[in-house]
């Protein structure tokens, strides 16, 4: 059995839980072995896993890997710390909050022989993969991709464009590279709104 530990109890980190304390029947994840979960607030257990310090996971010789399912701005720091302990990592998207940090985590993971694995889940749904095929073979010539959600704190989430970085990814991995061409913002603060627009190019113009 593989020792994980999840880092992060929110609503992907509890999901994260439930899924190796249920593996599907035959997958993979019955390989792996819950070994507790990490947070900054105070749970006791969750669903029997239980709540142990950061320090007895980055120690513990049975934890062989950490799925890290914290807020944006602190997956680079949690990813360091568990490779610098020699541990596998497991990130939700995105990796950093700057191209040069993931890449140096990359190097950092390929100095320590470890697995750092970045999952963007939502490239894996079925809608997703039904969109690749219709899409498949086809010229954009223009098109939109609008979305809603609440206003993040900054301080946690990174600029707003990391918000909704994830549904960006779908654009490149549709329709190839993209050339950011203009963004604007707009903020109303007294609302609690803001709203990001941004025009992009594919390689072909």
């Amino acid at each position: 059995m593989f020792g994980t530990v999840v880092v992060g109890v929110g609503i992907a980190g509890l999901a994260r839980i439930q899924d190796l304390m249920n593996p599907m029947p035959s997958s993979p994840s019955e390989h792996l072995k819950l070994l507790g979960f990490v947070s900054r607030r105070s749970f006791g257990n969750i669903n029997e896993a239980k709540q142990i310090s950061l320090e007895d996971a980055l120690k513990s010789k049975e934890v062989h890997a950490a799925f890290i399912s914290t807020e944006n701005r602190s997956h680079e720091e949690t990813i360091r710390m568990f490779l610098e302990a020699g541990k596998h990592v497991l990130v939700e998207y995105p990796l950093a909050l700057s191209a040069k940090a993931a890449h140096e985590l990359w190097e950092m993971a390929e100095q320590k022989d470890k697995v750092l694995h970045v999952e963007h889940i939502e490239l894996l749904t079925e809608e997703y993969k039904q969109l690749k095929k219709e899409v498949a073979g086809k010229d954009l010539v223009k098109g939109t991709l609008h979305f809603t959600g609440h206003v993040l704190d900054e301080n946690k989430s990174g600029f707003p464009a990391f918000s909704g970085i994830a549904r960006l990814t779908w654009l490149i991995d549709l329709f190839g590279d993209l050339t950011v061409t203009s963004a604007t913002r707009e903020k109303q603060k007294d609302k609690n709104y803001s709203r990001m627009t941004v025009h992009f190019q594919t390689a072909n113009k």
